[in-house]
């Protein structure tokens, strides 16, 4: 037998990822142990395995399992052949989604901003709307034939240049029209300087929210100070839940957090949050170099442990009808991406790019104020072509680290900043964000096939 095969055992099931096809196998003892015996020992025979099992189970167990592998293996459904994969990115780039700057600056202090409290290392700053404007031209012109395109409202704080938004919200539906393109419009704000207005204008046009909470009082609170060095935690909660509560048929919202190692019980800062009513929820491990912050192996057990009580509590709600969404446990097992899509990750720096206040271009939001990373601007076009290819072409088939990770299909590679700042290198991938990345996958696969089996059950 061969074929890449990923094994794990998690809340009292053992499984078997069949990593060409997806196909997720619930084993017994005996067949985990044959399985990856197999995958261990890919020359092996029959004989060669009940051998070196038999002291661990009896005889009739392994034939019953050797023969039940054997038939999945026939019809390609357990170490099956590594598919025919595409060829990524051979036709000309198609720009889909813009993240706009239209905001350089913050009223909040978080101790973990990678933007320098929203300057970008800067000087601060709003966008014009005519930048604003040439940012939505640049995207159709570029976008080709496609119909549906994408544009964030990024910061710093997006809702400090609150007029210029409504005005750009505007024309961007006018040329929507006149163009044929269908825009997604979403938001991601700190919350503080939602008001009432704020909130009708973005629950009327129908604008997608990204909303910062880190989760417990004393959590939020500690990372996310204003200026002045005050708590957010009251305000922001008063304020998501009244504009969610304008937005009944369409939530079209997440609750964005970060983890650092000052709150490393992260699953209560998330459950926290589903208790006080927020049912869309993302808590994302913090990226920095800052000591008094950033993870090591060393703390990977514990966070290991509190992905597998998010796991729990995520099916135990669910079955008492209190169900919340956890970005991280949404594993879509049968109609996922494409398979380029699957192994190409977020587009950063091809099909999707940043713009900045003066309208300069950028990979993504993560790489903006590094000027060795300038693609160009709104005036001129990409003038870096050279380096839109080294993005187009960064990926899983050209990333040693991935062409034989079992996870590959799933996480696409990593995020290419997070791999230049730790290894100054967009095809090495950050090794910790990799090791929590396979985790969070093996309980998605464990919580989808939990909700199968009482599917089938009942």
């Amino acid at each position: 037998m061969n074929g890449e095969v990923h094994t794990f055992s998690q809340g009292g099931l053992n499984f078997a990822l069949d990593v060409p096809t997806g196909i997720l196998h619930i084993l017994d003892a005996p067949a985990l142990a044959v399985v990856q015996y197999v995958s261990e020992n890919p020359a092996a025979s029959r004989e060669d395995a009940m051998s070196a099992l038999f002291s661990s189970f009896s005889m009739t167990e392994l034939t019953e399992a050797w023969e039940d592998i054997a038939e999945l293996r026939r019809n390609d459904q357990l170490f099956s052949a590594p598919s025919e994969l595409p060829e990524v990115f051979k036709e000309a780039p198609i720009l889909k989604s813009l993240c706009l700057h239209v905001a350089h600056d913050c009223n909040l202090r978080c101790g973990y901003c990678f933007a320098s409290t929203g300057n970008f290392g800067g000087g601060r700053s709003l966008m014009p709307l005519e930048v604003g404007r040439k940012a939505i031209d640049f995207l159709i012109e570029k976008s080709g034939n496609r119909q549906h395109l994408e544009v964030d409202y990024f910061g710093g704080e997006p809702l400090m240049n609150f007029e210029m938004v409504k005005s750009l919200t505007a024309y961007i539906k006018e040329q929507g029209r006149i163009h044929g393109k269908e825009f997604k419009l979403t938001l991601t704000t700190n919350g503080t300087l939602m008001d009432e207005k704020a909130q009708d204008f973005l629950n009327e046009e129908e604008i997608s929210l990204v909303l910062s909470l880190d989760g417990r009082k004393e959590v939020h609170d500690r990372m996310r100070p204003n200026a002045g060095g005050q708590g957010t935690y009251e305000i922001v909660v008063k304020r998501f839940k009244e504009v969610i509560a304008g937005r009944p048929e369409k939530k079209d919202y997440y609750l964005r957090g970060t983890y650092t190692a000052w709150n490393k019980e992260f699953s209560k800062d998330v459950l926290h949050m589903a208790d006080i009513g927020f049912t869309e929820l993302s808590v994302e491990p913090v990226v920095t170099q800052d000591e008094r912050l950033a993870f090591s192996d060393e703390d990977l057990p514990l966070l290991f442990s509190e992905y597998d009580k998010l796991a729990e509590e995520f099916l135990k709600r669910k079955e008492e009808g209190k169900p919340f969404l956890f970005f991280h446990f949404l594993q879509e097992m049968y109609h996922g991406p494409c398979l380029q899509k699957r192994l190409s990750g977020c587009g950063a720096g091809h099909e999707y790019a940043a713009v900045t206040p003066d309208g300069e271009i950028y990979p993504c939001h993560q790489f903006v104020g590094r000027e060795e990373f300038k693609l160009g601007d709104l005036e001129q076009g990409i003038l870096r072509n050279d380096l839109t290819e080294e993005f187009r072409h960064s990926h899983v088939l050209t990333k040693e680290d991935c062409r034989n990770c079992w996870a590959k299909f799933h996480c696409s590679g990593g995020c290419h900043a997070n791999a230049e700042q730790f290894n100054h290198d967009l095809r090495k991938p950050y090794e910790l964000a990799c090791k929590l990345q396979k985790k969070r996958i093996e309980c998605a696969l464990y919580i989808q096939a939990r909700l199968a089996l009482i599917e089938a059950e009942g």
